[in-house]
């Protein structure tokens, strides 16, 4: 089978791999589209410290069964289609003991520690493929970016009422937008990207605000009658909008990285006690975050068209990466077709 492989940095080519076998409690997918994530994209440019080269991208899959193993439920029949929880768990570990597994000490996420779904076929045990026959293949593949921005909202415990100010809009950051408008939050969003913020006008109860044009403080202050944002949702990982988060939120709020900083962050600590702040990171997505967004795109079915900037055939795949490079300011989600029609 073919295999689409970053195989140095900035390079991609094509490698043929063997078929997969079909074990015990696995299910064998024809890979229908594949979503990239910021982290390929940061492995094709050679700044994910995660991912060793070479490497078959991508976690973000919308596939088909083809054929299961022993011990496979009746559901998971060929013909099914489902959405691949890219991430694995150990089960033994702290986190995996808490019930919070999308933070296992041990995870290896299809894509990045280990090889993922750009290949013509995949094998993935059935408890990670959560079965849809209602949304396309393309918004399949919107699924996880989408839910790891419902988990930072989550880990926010947002409310309805509570004014969040979401810092970036990329995907996560557009995730996290409507995780707290699902919740009946109000939001602010701050991006400098002129294209991107005029592609989230109309979603609902949301303010987008140009620092670059802007004082972000000011901003912010004067949308919350000068209190600060109740949630401050991170998800640039820069030490300045680490630091600007902890400045932003309100006395008593709560504040969640779910971006992080390749560089170390120096803080004013005094304002971690002076605010009581509430501080969280954010890993991944668990599984309700997954069916929250699954619901979600449910209900807003115009949804993906806004979000999906643009598709590659499978054909034209190895542009995919150097696109998304020269374009990232203009980009929400770039991603791949395998199949000529998978959204019949």
């Amino acid at each position: 089978m073919e295999t689409l492989v970053i195989s140095s940095v900035g390079k991609t080519e094509f490698r043929q791999a063997d078929s997969p076998d079909v074990g015990p409690g696995m299910v064998l997918l024809d890979v229908d589209v594949v979503g990239l994530c910021g982290s390929d994209l940061n492995t094709f440019r050679g700044l994910n410290p995660l991912a060793q080269l070479p490497r078959v991208p991508g976690h973000e899959i919308g596939g088909t069964i083809v054929a299961v193993g022993a011990d496979v439920p009746a559901d998971f029949a060929p013909g099914a289609r489902g959405i691949v929880v890219p991430y694995s768990n150990c089960g033994a570990c702290s986190a995996c003991r808490a019930a919070r597994s999308n933070a296992c000490k041990h995870n290896q996420t299809l894509g990045v520690q280990r090889d993922g779904g750009l290949s013509e076929q995949l094998v993935v045990p059935y408890d990670k493929l959560i079965l849809n026959d209602t949304l396309t293949q393309r918004e399949m593949a919107l699924v996880e970016p989408l839910s790891v921005g419902f988990h930072a909202v989550a880990r926010g415990a947002v409310q309805a009422g509570d004014t969040v100010l979401v810092i970036g809009a990329g995907m996560i950051g557009v995730g996290a937008i409507l995780g707290a408008l699902a919740r009946g939050a109000r939001v602010l969003v701050a991006e400098v990207s002129e294209a991107k913020r005029a592609m989230l006008e109309g979603l609902g109860d949301v303010t987008m605000i140009n620092p670059l044009q802007e004082d972000l403080a000011q901003a912010t202050l004067a949308r919350t009658d000068g209190h600060g944002a109740d949630v401050v949702i991170e998800a640039v990982g820069l030490p300045e909008t680490f630091r600007a988060a902890v400045d932003l939120v309100c006395f008593a709020g709560r504040v969640v990285y779910v971006g992080y900083a390749k560089d170390e962050v120096a803080y004013n600590t005094a304002l971690f006690n002076l605010k009581e702040l509430d501080i969280f990171g954010s890993r991944n997505a668990s599984r309700a975050d997954l069916d929250a967004v699954i619901t979600y795109l449910e209900n807003h079915r115009d949804l993906a068209e806004k979000l999906i900037s643009r598709v590659f055939p499978w054909k034209d795949a190895l542009d995919a990466l150097p696109y998304w490079e020269a374009n990232r300011q203009q980009t929400f989600k770039v991603m791949i077709e395998l199949k000529d029609k998978p959204n019949d």
